[in-house]
């Protein structure tokens, strides 16, 4: 837990020597941040967002005061539960997730996207050996020929539906892996930033990154608070946003993502563009600032 807190933190624990009994109010000033843990055990996609988070929190101390994260016992497991978790207030004070229509009734959006758009730029993990089956497709028609797999209330879901392809759907993370080797279904698109991650957690398991195709659709991956937690909200905007002028949040995104961006070879794929049925019409798709430029 150590790792999570703040150098504020450290400061006032200095602090405390010089100030003797005064430091203790200073202490409970400190804002705890609850967040979720991973949707299983090997999930290796929090730590970015958990830095980006530190990131916006820095750049609000002075406005808002010091603070510290902490990390829930619990870990989001399934989508849906983590959004209950957080409309009751219970174990967790922010979520990282895709946006809907349904989301943003039930919580508040923080509409940075923290992934600038790149969520919705997919790869596919196949099993090894099956990508003559891939390169025969030219139309989301010939992807339809093949099925792919999704997370149960993933809003993936409802925007492959939408476009008329045949989804699976898998009740947890990590049981979609073993559904992909059993042959449960062909393909599991995954976000351009996940996969290099995932295919190294689940190394020497017989799955590969497919190399001819794309789908790119309008999404973004915001942070998430109750509705009633308009300053969590505001504070994260605000720090977002002075991230993005001064550089930071895109030398974080490069630390984290650039070599397996760069290994998906996007110029080199064919794209298959579909539309979002659920993303919402408040999505800030105008400002230039917070997206990177979807390949052509």
């Amino acid at each position: 837990m150590k790792r999570f807190w703040h150098r504020t933190g450290r400061w006032l624990a200095a602090a405390c020597v010089a100030l003797g009994s005064t430091c203790v109010h200073a202490v409970e000033s400190v804002s705890t941040i609850r967040i979720p843990g991973g949707e299983s055990e090997d999930d290796p996609r929090g730590g970015y967002f958990r830095e980006l988070l530190a990131l916006a929190l820095d750049r609000t101390v002075e406005s808002h005061g010091p603070y510290r994260i902490e990390a829930s016992p619990i870990g989001m497991l399934v989508h849906g539960r983590g959004v209950r978790l957080l409309e009751d207030g219970v174990h967790i004070d922010l979520l990282y997730t895709m946006t809907s229509l349904e989301l943003e009734q039930r919580l508040l959006p923080v509409r940075v996207p923290l992934l600038r758009g790149m969520l919705g730029w997919r790869v596919f993990l196949i099993r090894e050996g099956e990508q003559a089956r891939f390169d025969a497709v030219r139309t989301l028609e010939d992807l339809n020929t093949l099925v792919a797999g999704q997370g149960h209330r993933w809003p993936d879901v409802d925007i492959l539906r939408h476009a008329g392809l045949s989804v699976e759907v898998g009740r947890s993370y990590g049981g979609l892996f073993e559904m992909l080797r059993k042959g449960r279904f062909d393909y599991f698109p995954r976000g351009v930033t996940e996969i290099g991650a995932e295919l190294a957690v689940h190394e020497g398991e017989g799955l590969v990154a497919e190399t001819s195709l794309l789908l790119v659709y309008p999404t973004a991956l915001y942070f998430f608070v109750r509705r009633d937690n308009a300053p969590l909200a505001a504070r994260l905007e605000q720090g977002l946003r002075a991230a993005i002028a001064d550089g930071a949040f895109d030398r974080l995104y490069v630390r984290y993502f650039a070599e397996t961006v760069a290994a998906a070879k996007l110029g080199d794929r064919r794209v298959l563009r579909l539309a979002n049925p659920v993303l919402p019409p408040e999505t800030p798709l105008n400002d230039a600032s917070l997206w990177y430029r979807t390949p052509e």
